[in-house]
């Protein structure tokens, strides 16, 4: 079994096709860390790092050769300061594969001895994404077939707390640029 590797990402929210990756990289790795961005420069974030490493912790515990950290920088800085050598990241789609190459030849060009290990969720996940996930919650759609448990719950009393964030079904009227709103 190799060493220890991370798994870096927004996990806003974190999804089946997350779970489904961590899982799998934790039966390959000794370790796995999995490293929640600070900063989430996507469109319509919804939770904040605290909120984001809480749900990954939950849905984690039962694994115990998973760490959840925070991330605030460089991907292969954190790397270095926590002697990892693997990335793991997922691919769901051909689409996801021009940024997700550009992003592993950065990260070689910075860090030679660092390695990006590409894994596939399974199929079922493969068309899931976290934008998709808060965009349907945010329409008021059932979002509990896409993530766990313990994130629904997050998803719930997120929109609660903040009913600004609640879109209407406009029959694609709304003209919000969403992908459910056309």
């Amino acid at each position: 079994m190799l060493k220890r590797a991370v798994y870096p990402g927004s996990f806003d929210p974190m999804t089946y096709g997350h779970l489904d990756l961590v899982e799998r990289s934790a039966d390959i790795f000794e370790s796995l860390i999995v490293a929640v961005a600070a900063t989430v420069s996507k469109p319509n974030a919804m939770f904040g790092l605290d909120q984001r490493m809480a749900m990954v912790r939950e849905v984690v515990a039962d694994r115990p050769n998973v760490r959840v950290l925070p991330l605030d920088g460089l991907l292969v800085t954190f790397c270095r300061q926590h002697d990892v050598r693997v990335v793991v990241r997922g691919l769901r789609a051909y689409s996801d594969f021009e940024y997700e190459f550009q992003m592993a030849l950065t990260n070689r060009k910075l860090a030679p001895e660092i390695e990006t290990l590409f894994l596939m969720p399974l199929e079922e996940h493969s068309y899931v994404t976290a934008s998709t996930v808060r965009e349907v919650a945010r329409y008021g759609g059932d979002t509990r077939a896409f993530v766990p448990p313990t994130v629904q719950g997050h998803l719930e009393r997120h929109l609660r707390a903040h009913p600004e964030e609640h879109r209407a079904a406009t029959g694609g009227r709304s003209g919000n640029g969403g992908a459910f709103d056309r």
